[in-house]
């Protein structure tokens, strides 16, 4: 009897609880979601681990008692670390506000009822995800991608073949030289005094 009332006041268990909530969450959403319509390997790991890391700061964060609103200033620090040499797109952008949302919720929020709070959190955040790359993907007719994507950036020359009217061109030219089936390029920026562009460029693996 003294044992179980140890277990259940001992807060370790709760904090371990609610890191393995988080952690089943995190790998729904950029697992069985995210990198479903993506298929970008890179970022998810990137998420996961950023996602565990920004739990378990929160956690020894509301030990010391420091204000929300300087711990999310330090989560926004790490954001741009990571990511200042990548430009990143929106819907990168939604699921790593995601990935933070869900650590800060799971690690500081006290909920009511600690079981039925945090899923059912937990559980809008997942559906809402899941529905709105449902709705919005392009390839939401049933047949799903199984191709799986790539990226690197490259510096390029030939900034003549940059004319949106020449697309095609350059998705060609870029596949030829990169010895890849190149499906998408994206411009980051030009170096006109040297005459070269650096280009985002997206590869079948």
């Amino acid at each position: 009897m003294d044992t179980l009332l140890a277990f259940e006041q001992d807060p370790i268990w709760g904090l371990l609880l609610r890191f393995l909530l988080t952690l089943v969450v995190l790998i729904i959403i950029i697992r069985f979601i995210y990198y479903r319509y993506t298929r970008f390997r890179e970022n998810a790991f990137s998420f996961i681990q950023m996602g565990i890391m920004i739990f378990l700061v929160c956690v020894l964060l509301k030990t010391v008692e420091i204000e929300l609103g300087v711990a999310l200033g330090l989560f926004a620090i790490f954001a741009i670390l990571r990511f200042r040499s990548e430009n990143l797109s929106p819907r990168n952008m939604v699921y790593l506000f995601t990935v933070i949302g869900v650590s800060v919720i799971n690690s500081l929020a006290t909920f009511y009822n600690p079981v039925r709070g945090p899923i059912l959190i937990n559980s809008i955040i997942i559906l809402s995800l899941f529905l709105l790359e449902w709705i919005f993907n392009e390839r939401r007719s049933g047949k799903r991608n199984l191709i799986e994507y790539g990226k690197t950036v490259i510096t390029y020359d030939r900034l003549e073949l940059l004319d949106p009217q020449r697309s095609e061109e350059l998705l060609t030219d870029v596949s030829s030289r990169t010895f890849n089936k190149i499906e998408r390029v994206k411009l980051r920026k030009i170096d006109l005094p040297r005459g070269v562009a650096e280009l985002e460029i997206y590869f079948i693996l």
